[in-house]
């Protein structure tokens, strides 16, 4: 059972999430907070496996209480939810430590499965954020994400080939296996080969969740 602690200043909000995730089998929410100062309580009192932290808390804000649970030494993982989409916003967040980046539009099924995937230590980016951050890494790096150098104390600590880390870069870029081989100029059975050891070697099921554990270990 994952105990999910909700941090939400909004009542409906929070008493509509607190019915939506108990009717998932595997979920029992074991605290509701108001503002982020009584989240960072709660996240000490209860020890729940799974904060769904918002942003714009009033007393403090789910950044800072973000970045205070985890100076706090919790083990818990922090799911941020909102309608925050900004870059800044965004950064903040996964410098503070957050271990996953959903929006409030995401459907109840998404949901469940952000928190069931943080809660065992796969990181979970929401795909309009995982694009943001492609971007910003894009920008910063001045160069196209096809030609990236791939850094050997990342990918290698995986046993990841250079290939199979390009691959990987091109999935993070939103590429199917099609346009993939056809970037990389590979049979499309062979991207296919390479997908199912990329998802191997990072103990990941889809490419969804290898996009997001590549962006959260800094592999992209």
């Amino acid at each position: 059972m994952i105990k999910v602690l909700v941090v939400e200043d909004h009542t409906m909000t929070r008493l509509g999430l607190q019915m939506v995730l108990e009717q998932a089998e595997n979920i029992e929410v074991v605290g509701l907070a108001e503002d982020g100062k009584k989240g960072v309580e709660l996240a000490k009192e209860l020890s729940p496996d799974v904060i769904l932290m918002d942003i714009g808390l009033p007393v403090m804000d789910g950044i800072e209480a973000t970045r205070t649970i985890k100076e706090q030494g919790s083990s818990a993982k922090i799911l941020i939810y909102t309608s925050r989409d900004c870059g800044d916003d965004v950064f903040a967040a996964l410098s503070a430590g957050a271990d996953g980046y959903i929006m409030k539009g995401a459907d109840e099924n998404q949901l469940r499965t952000a928190i069931s995937s943080v809660s065992e230590g796969v990181a979970w980016l929401d795909p309009a954020i995982a694009k943001l951050v492609l971007s910003n890494i894009q920008q910063q790096k001045k160069e196209d994400v096809r030609t990236v150098t791939p850094n050997p104390l990342k990918y290698k600590e995986y046993g990841l080939t250079k290939r199979e880390y390009e691959v990987l870069c091109l999935i993070a870029e939103g590429m199917d296996n099609e346009e993939i081989a056809e970037n990389l100029v590979i049979a499309l059975s062979t991207v296919r080969a390479h997908v199912h050891n990329i998802l191997g070697k990072l103990y990941v099921a889809d490419k969804h969740k290898a996009t997001a554990k590549a962006f959260r270990e800094g592999l992209v």
